[in-house]
């Protein structure tokens, strides 16, 4: 678990609703500070409205409930939150370099210490090489890289993913989980990682929250802690994924 025990995102009786459909029901839990926390479900049980009601986005207003950032009702102009979808959403127009300053151009950040983080996040997801390159001319997992560097350059207070690496195939996906992990540990940013991968919510975990089918509840928190760098061939590794697989069967 985080060493942190501060609360920084707390949802209270979290209930959503689209006409007379009950999507969310009644959710309540706690994120710490510079927690890595997974969220994982049937498929088709609102994993995706659960991580939007989070944000607050248009139609995802709460029918009930709140949610709180640091004690504070979310407010995107206030809070900085950050969203990584499992899209692509680099900027076509923009080279990687480019792409990756955006949050911190339109913070203003001085143009010295913008420099400074482009080129620390560039080397951390191992883009260097490729700054003066535009969309078109990567691959698949080098513009999710892209989306990663440019959510974690602004240092947000919390970034939300969902499913960020549902179109890759698994020897890509080791990878980037891989990086990811060392961009939180890097940063502390909190992170709330939306997945339907057990063993990806298994390996980047501190925290795993197990929803139920539609209308979705939670079934189980579990608390992940089998230190890193963590193997997936390893006996208790397994043994916990398991246990998660058997949480969410549809039966």
């Amino acid at each position: 678990m985080s060493k942190n025990d501060e609360i920084l995102v707390k949802v209270s009786h979290m209930t959503k609703k689209f006409g007379d459909l009950l999507v969310l029901n009644d959710i309540s839990f706690d994120v710490r500070k510079g927690e890595f926390m997974c969220v994982v479900g049937p498929t088709g049980c609102g994993k995706t409205t659960f991580l939007n009601c989070l944000t607050k986005l248009g139609v995802y207003q709460l029918t009930s409930g709140e949610i709180l950032i640091n004690g504070e009702p979310v407010d995107l102009a206030k809070h900085n939150v950050s969203y990584i979808f499992q899209e692509y959403s680099a900027f076509p127009w923009q080279t990687v370099e480019e792409n990756v300053a955006y949050g911190l151009k339109i913070k203003k950040w001085p143009k010295d210490k913008m420099e400074k983080q482009v080129n620390e996040m560039l080397a951390m997801v191992g883009l260097t090489e490729y700054r003066k390159y535009y969309p078109s001319q990567l691959s698949a997992s080098m513009l999710q890289r892209v989306s990663i560097a440019r959510a974690f350059a602004t240092q947000p207070d919390l970034l939300l993913m969902d499913e960020p690496y549902g179109q890759l195939d698994n020897s890509l996906r080791y990878k980037l989980e891989d990086e990811l992990i060392k961009l939180w540990q890097h940063t502390g940013t909190t992170v709330i990682f939306i997945t339907h991968n057990i063993e990806e919510a298994v390996y980047l975990s501190e925290r795993i929250l197990v929803l139920t089918n539609k209308p979705t509840g939670i079934k189980k928190e579990i608390v992940n802690d089998l230190p890193r760098p963590r193997d997936v061939t390893d006996v208790a590794f397994n043994k916990l994924r398991d246990e998660v697989t058997d949480l969410i069967k549809w039966w």
